[in-house]
């Protein structure tokens, strides 16, 4: 069923993408926080090897490694080996956003 609105009534919204940008950008924030603490109460592991940690992200482990020594990611020894936190993979993804232009 198809309203008759008249003309004089209408309004008309024009956004630029810039102005939807902080929204969008808060919306996903909180997203990730929600996702963040709903999978800390359903026992997820709070750290990942490197390899794991790079799978997690889907990128090769060597990249993760060069974006630690380049200090983009902190990380923490553990004996030999080398393991992220989970709010640390988030933080590198979160730092690395691409935006439109």
């Amino acid at each position: 069923m198809a309203l008759c609105v008249p003309e004089e009534l209408t309004v008309k919204i024009v956004l630029e993408a810039t102005d939807l940008r902080p929204l969008i950008e808060t919306i996903v924030k909180e997203t990730l926080r929600i996702i963040d603490e709903a999978s800390r109460a359903t026992g997820e592991r709070i750290a990942y090897t490197e390899p794991e940690a790079a799978a997690l992200l889907g990128i090769a482990p060597h990249v993760l490694r060069d974006r630690r020594l380049d200090g983009e990611v902190s990380a923490s020894r553990c004996g030999r080996r080398i393991l992220y936190k989970r709010s640390d993979l988030f933080r590198l993804l979160e730092n690395n956003r691409i935006t439109q232009r």
